[in-house]
């Protein structure tokens, strides 16, 4: 998958993961009985996402049934398993399963604010359909895929750890490498008779040799080391998704991210993407880009890097969601 994006990957933040505050109920989510809610933006379509995330293949982080989607998420110390579906089309419902804990204000506040970090429901998309209604190669995709985000990956650690998963495989094996690694690391939560997966966590693998993880299938020596060497920066704080942020600009962090072996510009840019959220951040090098701008314009043979830059002119500030709408023809 040299290059392309691994797609589909969702995050579980173990332990160090998502934090929450249960001091007070935050504005965007509602208490409803056992559940939750959370009100969704005008641009937002539930029904697009599951579509997304139902495309991927080999899928070890989520299950899809009927509509609902299931996901372990782990909120400091604690760890749970919910259905999230929609409701109507002005609310995300969450329903904890089998949580004996599910009136705690932590793990409620936590739950709730992973889910909306991965729907990416704080960002505005209007301007960003504005300003693609006109542009030659994303007028068809916002009308194709209206609605749909750029479900996230919350968890640095995750993020970063698909990219390398991913270098210079085909994107079904990544999965398989995925999977792999979860369920040989991660922490399997047994719910109603089924197992969800929470992904390891940095401080796990930062103990392991390359050894163990060349055992676990990941046969790459130079993989094993790079997942290895992340783990460790992030376990002992000298990497973290405060500091990537506090850089001021996709440049600066890139800059950061690729000083660390295994880390270069595409994987960089992919995790300012989908991870810390950053709009301006462009995999401009991804090969599923060039085919999908192939796609969409007819052409017969891949952009160059300086047509991209041409077609991409207007695009300041949305080159993230911009390549997200168009590995949506692809993917």
């Amino acid at each position: 998958m040299s290059n392309s994006h691994p797609e589909h990957s969702q995050s579980s933040q173990q332990h160090s993961g998502t934090n929450a505050n249960p001091s007070a109920t935050p504005a965007f989510w509602h208490n409803d009985g056992t559940d939750i809610r959370i009100p969704v933006p005008r641009e937002f379509s539930f029904a697009e996402n599951y579509s997304h995330l139902a495309t991927a293949t080999n899928e070890s982080l989520y299950t899809l049934v009927d509509g609902a989607i299931y996901k372990a998420i782990a909120v400091n110390q604690q760890a749970t398993v919910v259905e999230i579906t929609a409701e109507d089309s002005t609310y995300i419902r969450i329903r904890f399963i089998d949580e004996p804990h599910w009136d705690s204000p932590e793990l409620r506040a936590g739950v709730a604010q992973y889910v909306y970090d991965w729907f990416d429901l704080g960002t505005d998309l209007a301007p960003f359909y504005e300003m693609a209604k006109n542009d030659p190669l994303l007028k068809e995709a916002i009308v194709s895929f209206y609605g749909l985000r750029n479900m996230g990956i919350p968890d640095l650690y995750e993020a970063i750890c698909w990219g390398i998963l991913g270098q210079q495989i085909n994107l079904g094996f990544a999965y398989t490498l995925k999977r792999r690694f979860v369920e040989q690391f991660g922490q399997a939560l047994l719910r109603e008779g089924r197992s969800y997966w929470l992904f390891p966590t940095a401080e796990q693998i930062a103990g392991l040799t390359v050894e163990q993880l060349s055992a676990a299938g990941i046969t790459t020596v130079k993989k094993c080391e790079y997942l290895i060497d992340t783990a460790r920066r992030i376990a002992e704080g000298t990497l973290s998704k405060e500091q990537l942020l506090q850089a001021g600009d996709v440049k600066q962090a890139e800059k950061m991210l690729v000083q660390i072996r295994g880390i270069g510009p595409w994987t960089a840019h992919y995790v300012l993407m989908r991870c810390l959220r950053m709009p301006s951040a462009f995999p401009i090098d991804d090969v599923g880009l060039h085919n999908s701008i192939k796609h969409v314009l007819g052409l017969e043979a891949k952009p160059t890097k300086a047509h991209i830059l041409e077609l991409s002119a207007g695009w300041s500030l949305w080159e993230s969601y911009a390549t997200f709408y168009l590995w949506r023809f692809l993917y």
